[in-house]
């Protein structure tokens, strides 16, 4: 039987079935071919869609009947991509949005109300603590921080208004790594949700809602992409959770457009391979910087003299293609670093198959305060490597350059 003449069992979203290994649903899942019987994922790029008759559109603006509405909130590219990501993930629903932050956003708005408060990990992303710290606060949430690796204080931190409890493990830019399981349990304890910023790990090297975690969040301009194209965020959950966030995307707008979505789809399928890439190159060379004499200290789970070693083989498949490191010195030492390498990429963004660099203090980090920084670990000498895919040689080559001028 040729394509075009599929029957339509043999065209039904492959993450409907559950035999289907993580990869092949990487590839196959999420997607329902449509009368053109096309073998690449279709792009839907329009902004609404047409009814047969007037009786029809008023059931579908009532949610009376499920289908396509307006590609604020419902659009077929988009879903194939969040179908895809659920699957990955093993949750039931995933929601896509405009980008990592965005997506943030939404579970924040769409699951807390004024008098709730969020406990969350001192170390997470610099913008989270900002949106959190500046803008959320105004609506009468209540935000704390605490270590992301003190049990003790996870617990000491829960009040009785605590409603969310917020990580990403591993952390950016020092690779902690959250004890996920036991995270997990205080939340339920606590009746409380449990976020995840899965973000470094994406789900091939992590599943956080199998520790327990309630939702898993992503950007996925970073690794789910893969080549720095778009932007796009994605929440994954439970469907009665995920429904309360589609409510909040359809009603403030912030969602995946269907060309980022198309770029996403086709990132999916080469992440399992990419994602083992980026963690061999960093492994190797995470090694050599631990052992080059003008690097002081490596932060990189993969080591196994890193705190949490233990804990990322029990939770991850691998480590990941992000490590810190810090030099003898300050700024002046780590400018120097990154200023003279020639072929590294000096930019925030991470999750590329090309190397990046950057100094998080100035950077990623930049809008925190000096406390707040050196409450997450972030010292003036401290460089970020999202390790891409280049030739490994290459990457050191690339460093010595700069770590021979300090």
């Amino acid at each position: 039987m040729s394509d075009s003449t599929e029957s339509n069992e043999n065209n039904q979203p492959v993450a409907a079935v559950e035999a289907y290994q993580q990869a092949t649903l990487a590839i196959r899942g999420g997607y329902q071919r449509t009368h053109e019987a096309e073998h690449s994922e279709a792009m839907f790029l329009t902004s609404s869609y047409v009814f047969e008759n007037a009786e029809l559109a008023a059931k579908h603006f009532s949610n009376e009947l499920q289908g396509n509405v307006y590609s604020r909130y419902t659009n077929p590219t988009v879903r194939a991509f969040e179908e895809r990501l659920a699957a990955m993930e093993g949750g039931e629903q995933a929601v896509a949005t405009s980008s990592g932050m965005a997506a943030t956003l939404s579970i924040v708005m769409a699951l807390l109300q004024s008098g709730d408060h969020i406990l969350c990990s001192k170390d997470v992303f610099g913008s989270t603590r900002v949106m959190l710290n500046k803008y959320i606060v105004k609506f009468g949430v209540e935000v704390t921080y605490v270590s992301l690796t003190d049990l003790d204080a996870w617990q000491q931190g829960i009040q009785l208004n605590t409603k969310m409890l917020f990580c990403e493990s591993p952390s950016n830019p020092m690779s902690e790594i959250a004890d996920l399981e036991a995270l997990a349990r205080l939340s339920k304890k606590a009746g409380a949700l449990f976020v995840v910023d899965n973000c470094f790990c994406t789900p091939v090297l992590q599943k956080p809602l199998e520790w327990g975690a309630d939702i898993v969040v992503h950007s996925a301009t970073k690794y789910l992409d893969g080549q720095g194209r778009c932007l796009g965020g994605a929440v994954v959950g439970s469907s009665e959770l995920m429904e309360q966030i589609v409510g909040f995307l359809r009603a403030a707008g912030p969602t995946m457009s269907p060309f980022n979505a198309w770029v996403f789809l086709k990132g999916l399928e080469t992440l399992r391979i990419r994602m083992q890439a980026h963690s061999a190159n960093a492994a190797e060379l995470a090694t050599w910087l631990n052992n080059h004499p003008r690097v002081s200290k490596v932060f990189y789970a993969g080591l196994e003299d890193h705190p949490g070693h233990s804990l990322a083989k029990k939770q991850q498949s691998d480590f990941g293609g992000v490590l810190s490191f810090a030099v003898a010195g300050g700024r002046e030492q780590a400018w120097t670093v990154i200023n003279n390498t020639r072929t590294l990429s000096l930019t925030a963004n991470l999750g590329d198959t090309k190397t990046t660099i950057v100094h998080p203090a100035t950077t990623t980090h930049g809008r925190l305060s000096d406390e707040e920084r050196q409450q997450a670990g972030i010292g003036e000498n401290l460089i970020r490597i999202a390790v891409g895919l280049e030739d490994i040689v290459d990457i050191k080559n690339d460093l010595e350059l700069g770590l021979n001028r300090i």
